[in-house]
Order: structure tokens, then sequence, then C-alpha cells
């Protein structure tokens, strides 16, 4: 049997950008392994993979809990198990408008859409760099442009205050970003490269726990289409130069994020700060 060319981990690809992202990857010829938090939704996208390539390991399934950092620890230690390869890691799981705490205390949004990642990226990066060349893509949003005072970090660790929720899931793009960025510095030298991107406002899950009278708002203004969202992540998958490691995308092209999202020192605080939270999942 013939062996796949690449090998990738997805988060969230059950549905939408996620979705869209893997059978595109798996068209190009790598073997995928999904992570999310529901087997049972997961399995559509996995029938329709297998059947791309008539292979049962053509997809599979780890199951993960993004707001859990110990599930994040098993998926990890799961696919390490296998023996195989990393290629592509893209962290595309995330969520918008849900409020609370992580089980180990985060404010949801930043628990879910960084830390959760920031950790299993960090669980995985020595087979990315034995793997290498290898890449990280790292689903953000423009929506980190609302997050007009930069990273509060006296209210990560406290559950969501806002009305809508927004204002956290800004947050936690902007963290994406920042990662992203700090990320690109750690990995100098290693041939592993990263990109952060936009996605375009998509209509996915993504938005489901969003309040609903601002729902119909947000469709009025006009959403992208799974299909339309998963190509700048495709791109950055794919295509995008090595060399341009560490930056932003929107349309498939460079763009400049916010002044915060561009402020070296918040990126190695956030990166100090995320290493220390998870610490303990490292190291045990």
């Amino acid at each position: 049997m013939t062996p796949f060319k690449r090998i990738a981990l997805i988060t969230g690809a059950n549905v939408g950008i996620g979705r869209v992202t893997a059978l595109g990857l798996s068209r190009q010829g790598y073997q995928l392994f999904l992570a999310g938090r529901s087997k049972a939704r997961t399995q559509p996208v996995i029938d329709e993979i297998r059947s791309l390539h008539q292979r049962e390991d053509a997809a599979t399934f780890l199951p993960l809990q993004l707001d859990d950092l110990e599930s994040v620890k098993s998926c990890a230690d799961s696919f390490l198990k296998t023996g195989l390869e990393l290629h592509l890691l893209v962290n595309n799981a995330g969520l918008a408008g849900a409020k609370g705490l992580t089980r180990q205390g985060f404010e949801l949004a930043f628990g879910v859409n960084h830390l959760g990642h920031f950790l299993l990226t960090h669980l995985l990066m020595q087979r990315l760099k034995t793997s290498a060349p290898a890449r990280v893509v790292n689903i953000a949003s423009r929506a980190h442009l609302l997050a007009r005072n930069g990273i509060p970090w006296e209210t990560l660790q406290k559950p969501s205050s806002s009305l809508t929720g927004i204002s956290e899931y800004a947050v936690s793009k902007l963290a994406n970003i920042l990662f992203n960025t700090q990320l690109a510095k750690e990995l100098t030298g290693t041939k592993v490269s990263c990109y952060a991107l936009h996605p375009g406002v998509v209509d996915t899950q993504v938005w489901r726990e969003v309040p609903k009278f601002l729902q119909p708002i947000m469709k009025w203004r006009g959403m992208l289409t799974p299909e339309q969202g998963a190509q700048t992540s495709l791109y950055c998958a794919l295509e995008a130069p090595a060399a341009e490691t560490g930056l932003y995308y929107d349309k498939c092209k460079i763009k400049t994020p916010s002044a915060f999202a561009q402020d070296p020192v918040a990126a190695q605080r956030l990166w100090d700060s995320s290493l220390q939270w998870v610490s303990h999942h490292l190291s045990s």
C-alpha cells in the first residue's frame, strides 16, 4: 500500500472551515488526524475522507476537549504513540460568545482558543521538528482589532464578564496572533514555519454561543461560506512561503494586524505566562 505523502492533525474538523480544510488536504495526499469533542459528529468527515482514498487509515479521530488541559495532553499522547511523523498542525477549533471558565480556571474563550492550542502545539513540537519541513497554521481573526486595550492580563483567570462574550473572543484571537509571532522566533532554524490568519467572517458553528439577538445582524452584514473561509487556511498550509513564517494573512495575502498584535513585549509575556500555566501538563 502506497504511504501517504504527508501527515496532518487538525482540531475542530467536523464542520465548517475545519471540515473543508481537511477535505482539501486529503485531496493533496495528506493522511489526517481529526481532533475534536465528538467522534459521532466527526464520523461523516472521516467517512468522506476514507471514501476518497478507499483506505481506513486516511482519517483517524482523536478525542480532544480544548477547555481541559488534561484532555489536550491525552490527545497529543495518542498521536505521539502512533510513531508517525507530523508535517502539519492546524489549530482550527474555536468558540465565540460562550462564557465561563475552563476546567483549569481560565476564561473560556482564552482557554479554548489560545491556551489549549498553545499546549497542544508544545506537546507536538518535537515531532514537528523531526518531521521538518513542517508547519503550524493558527486560525486567528480580524476580531482581534476589537481588543482595543490589548491583553487584559488580570481577567484571564476570571469568568467571562461581557454581555456577548465578543470582547473575550477578540482577546483570544489577539493571543493567537501574538502566539504565532513568538512561535516563529522560537522555531528559528528548525525548518518548521507557522502562520496566523483571518479566514473571513464565516457562517460556521463557532458563532453558536453568540447571543441570538446578534446572529441575524451578523448574517445581514454578510458571511462567507466555509468553502470560501477555508481558502486562506489551505493557502497557509500548502503554499505560503516558509520565509513568511510568523506573519498574519487575510485573503491569502500578508496583512498587517493591530499595533497590539505587533508588540514583541506582549508576545513574549504571553509565551512565558502560557508556559507557566501549562507547565504541569508539559512535565507530567
